[in-house]
């Protein structure tokens, strides 16, 4: 059996970005950048004050009580058309351009006014206190966000603030999703006796999705040879196909044989838990994961191989997997030839170490405790004993 890591490598070996493509800036939450962001404008594009309050001289406030004559107001928005002399001020709010002749605010905490006067009681005012200058965000011609960045809400109120409408972002990857079983009945249908309800193929849409795809579901093929080559035609579209089951060695494990003529088999088997019947290659030049039914495996499987070839088809610069290290809270036995992904919960420490909880049953039929795991203890092929305490490596699943 293959190594996770030789599996993991082989994956995305020969992915390439997708094409580019110009996308609106409210569509491009989670999309990955193309290109370099510059900004347009400069931010603030002038001296502006940082608090409500009155424009002055410095000098004028150097020695305190200081009475000034009040010769205008400026909102947020307004540009004062004069200026401030000595022993003048202007009543300025937060956002609006500095007047010319001030070179500092006073906070209106530190004031008493009767509307024609203020009085400066408090407080120190030195030059350029509680102003914002031209440019202390960024200036015009600045690369803000780069290429190979996957773009937050944050980013996308910076990149508007730089006065763009349209972002350069990589395609998001189309992933066609077939799972497989007479046993599978669609979420909310009535199962037949013997049947349960497929939850795996919804699950990996979500996930295909948070990772920056797009999803075909091409729903449920029965355990029939003609029905899983019917059914697949329509992935030849898709830039990844995936399949659910099917990719074992049973007598109804028939992804192999229904699509033999046309599927190029780079590997199966992986010597891994959960997950071990997992098929890696190409159909009709689409690149192929066949993903055990089983719908923890396929989980599993999916954060494992999937989340970083849907990375790199965007060209994403980043980890597809976020790693801790972390304290037992509970013992754990030693562990066999295969590599062991066992579900866990992750707890911040105040030390800042962290506390990691496995679950007592590892059954990968249960669902359950994949919902609650918000990570993922990894264990190399042959790890001794832990003992409650030990060291162990997670991989964060959120």
């Amino acid at each position: 059996m293959l190594s996770v890591a030789e599996a993991s490598k082989k994956v995305v070996a020969n992915l390439k970005p997708l094409a580019s493509e110009q996308i609106p800036l409210v569509s491009a939450l989670g999309c990955i950048l193309a290109s370099n962001v510059k900004a347009k404008r400069t931010q603030p594009p002038l001296d502006v004050s940082a608090m409500d309050g009155y424009a002055v001289r410095s000098n004028d406030v150097a020695k305190l009580p200081a009475k000034l004559k009040i010769v205008g107001s400026i909102a947020a928005g307004q540009v004062f058309a004069g200026s401030v002399r000595s022993g003048e001020a202007a009543r300025i709010f937060t956002g609006a351009p500095i007047p010319r002749g001030a070179d500092t605010v006073v906070i209106q905490e530190n004031t008493k006014s009767d509307g024609t006067t203020v009085e400066v009681v408090d407080g120190q005012a030195p030059a350029g206190k509680h102003i914002r200058r031209a440019g202390l965000d960024f200036r015009e011609g600045d690369i803000l966000l780069r290429t190979g960045h996957r773009l937050t809400g944050r980013d996308i109120a910076l990149a508007a603030a730089m006065n763009h409408t349209r972002l350069d972002v990589r395609r998001r990857p189309r992933v066609a999703i077939l799972a497989t079983g007479d046993e599978l009945v669609p979420p909310g249908t009535i199962p037949g006796p013997g049947q349960i309800v497929g939850s795996s193929a919804a699950g990996l849409s979500a996930d295909v999705i948070a990772w920056g795809g797009t999803v075909r579901d091409l729903g449920i093929a029965h355990d029939e040879v003609t029905d899983i080559r019917f059914k697949s035609e329509a992935a030849q579209t898709a830039n990844l196909f995936v399949t659910l089951g099917g990719a074992s060695v049973g007598d109804h494990d028939l992804i192999q044989k229904a699509l033999a003529d046309d599927l190029d088999v780079a590997f199966w088997k992986i010597a891994m838990r959960p997950g071990k019947p997992l098929i890696f290659g190409r159909y009709k030049s689409v690149p192929f994961l066949g993903l055990p039914g089983n719908p923890v495996s396929a989980m599993v499987c999916a954060h494992i191989f999937l989340k970083p070839m849907i990375y790199a088809l965007q060209g994403y610069d980043g980890p597809a997997h976020e790693t801790r290290q972390a304290r037992l809270t509970r013992a754990l036995p030693a562990n066999d030839e295969r590599q062991d992904y066992v579900r866990a919960v992750f707890r911040s420490t105040p030390e800042g170490q962290g506390d990691v909880e496995p679950f007592p049953v590892q059954d990968s039929s249960m669902m359950r405790t994949m919902s609650a795991a918000n990570c993922l203890i990894v264990r190399p092929p042959g790890d001794p004993a832990r003992a409650q305490g030990a060291t162990v490596n997670v991989m964060l699943l959120d």
